[in-house]
């Protein structure tokens, strides 16, 4: 990019922060420092804002970044994102999200734990969640570093470096300063951004082919060097049976996954009632939908008007087709226009990334303090030195997901969410469905399942593709691969739900009744709901 490109786009760039950081101050000047206040923002929300705010914290780098990249490289496979990501909520809709919100204060531990011993449950799914919060950080710092090395021109390792490590520095800041409320209210503005922007592209995009979409397509696959095949199925995961069951491991993950997201999941606590929470599920649904849609054309248009070949010099993975999309609807690089929307989509995709990441930390900094460090330091902990701990651990989290972002820095982003809401599937949804509905679920049922999940996924990634054995891997000279399929949630789905079942069966605790009993009313009624 020239330097013509550069000053609007950083221009913008440093609005967006000056903006956000503004809320985060004003936040923190008016909170009252309680651990409700930090971890929910008062429950005080209305279903369109909060709906507003998990749109904006559910379509991240990977959404806008990522899956346009994989649609315009791979065609009708990189779709498989766009519907595992979108139908997903549906069951978040149905399973999850009123009865989430009267059984729990903050964090998925507080629902499991209800009915069960609360130290060893709470240390499991407390590090189970910030596993998967930590997973998902790294995407966001891959989508910053691939965004920023673009905009500046620079391709480099010192470009993405500083990058990652300026997106981790601001994540910090906005929550340990403003917490959930300053973080909403930068995930509502980060949504009506993303939303409006992507708008304007998918416009923009028919116009270019007079509103036919079937041309866009046609077109598209002449590009793509593979004809009618980059329509059909198979292009990436129809080469063999191992990649024919990577597709379907990679499904199970994606539709399964949402419904165990802690950053997800916490967005319910922030509306004041359960039926507040099905209202913002439904307003939730609705934008995501659309913009899922929006998503599928940007990606055969970047195919179409860019070129794959194009897409891959700029970045292998295919991270930057929208800014360069953009760059070519509006003109080409040498134009006003070429430039203007293009400084315009990339702050948009910058904003995403610094919103989402804030939702992340905040839900892994909360299950640090109030589930971990209350169970093994102090549980009497008193509120206000719970949240401060809370502060503590956004800093070391966020250390952690910038070592991890540099590692990862030249894989696709929106692969990179498909191993978080794999491990989200394999550990936390198998004990938050049978804590919610299988009156025998038992204290060990519940660590066997989190682990029985959680273990075996990180070790099927370590040991898969993604880590060596193949050019693409994250150590490529080396090669410890025994486990062949990419995505390891076919295995470590079905793994957590054997091990919570398991450990119920042959646990020697009696199920306490009385305690389910209540659990059920006030999961399906809202009585005594916090």
């Amino acid at each position: 990019m020239t330097g013509n490109h550069q000053a609007p786009a950083l221009l913008l760039f440093s609005v967006f922060v000056a903006v956000t950081l503004g809320i985060t101050t004003w936040v923190s000047r008016n909170r009252r420092g309680s651990a409700e206040e930090f971890y929910a923002g008062g429950r005080l929300f209305s279903p369109i804002e909060n709906g507003f705010a998990i749109a904006g914290d559910y379509m991240s780098a990977a959404s806008f970044l990522g899956v346009a990249g994989l649609i315009a490289l791979f065609g009708y496979d990189g779709l498989l994102y766009v519907v595992g990501f979108l139908v997903a909520w549906l069951v978040v809709l149905f399973l999850v999200a009123e009865l989430v919100r009267n059984c729990g204060r903050f964090t998925l531990a507080d629902v499991v734990a209800a009915r069960m011993s609360e130290r060893p449950v709470r240390i499991a799914a407390g590090t189970s969640s910030v596993t998967v919060s930590v997973l998902y950080l790294v995407a966001q710092m891959v989508g910053a570093g691939s965004l920023v090395a673009l905009l500046l021109g620079n391709t480099g390792e010192a470009a993405r470096s500083w990058a990652v490590i300026g997106v981790g520095a601001l994540m910090v800041v906005y929550v340990s300063l403003g917490g959930m409320r300053a973080t909403t209210w930068i995930q509502i503005v980060k949504a009506v951004l993303l939303l409006g922007g992507t708008v304007v592209l998918t416009v923009l995009v028919l116009v270019r082919f007079h509103g036919d979409f079937d041309q866009v397509l046609r077109t598209a696959a002449e590009r793509s060097g593979h004809g009618a095949a980059f329509l059909a199925p198979g292009l990436k995961y129809g080469g063999d049976w191992t990649a024919r069951f990577d597709f379907m491991s990679l499904g199970l993950a994606l539709v399964l996954g949402t419904a165990g997201l802690p950053h997800i999941l916490s967005r319910f606590y922030t509306v004041p009632t359960a039926r507040a929470a099905r209202r913002s599920t439904v307003w939730a649904i609705g934008l995501i939908g659309g913009f899922y849609l929006m998503t599928i054309v940007l990606g055969f248009g970047a195919a179409a008007i860019v070129g794959p070949q194009a897409l891959r010099g700029s970045n292998a993975s295919g991270n930057t087709a929208v800014p360069l999309l953009a760059l070519d609807l509006g003109g080409g690089a040498d134009s006003t226009g070429g430039t203007v929307l293009f400084a315009v989509v990339t702050a948009v995709a910058f904003a995403t990334i610094l919103a989402v990441v804030a939702g992340i930390t905040l839900a892994s900094s909360a299950s640090v303090a109030h589930d971990l460090y209350a169970s093994l330091r102090r549980r009497d902990a008193e509120p206000r030195s719970e949240v401060t701990v809370a502060r503590v651990a956004a800093v070391g989290v966020g250390v952690v997901a910038i070592g991890l972002g540099l590692l990862a820095r030249d894989l696709n982003v929106a692969f990179l969410v498909g191993l978080a809401f794999a491990v989200a599937a394999s550990a936390n949804l198998p004990a938050l469905l049978y804590s919610l509905f299988w009156r025998s679920f038992t204290t060990r049922g519940a660590v066997w399942a989190v682990y029985g999940g959680l273990i075996p996924a990180l070790t099927l990634v370590v040991l898969s593709p993604v880590v060596s054995g193949s050019p693409e891997s994250l150590f490529p000279d080396m090669d410890f691969q025994y486990f062949p399929l990419q995505n390891p949630g076919l295995v470590s789905i079905p793994l957590g739900f054997v091990a919570g079942w398991l450990g119920t069966v042959t646990s020697t605790e009696i199920a306490d009744e009385a305690k389910h009993a209540e659990t059920e009313v006030r999961s399906l009624t809202g009585a005594g709901a916090a």
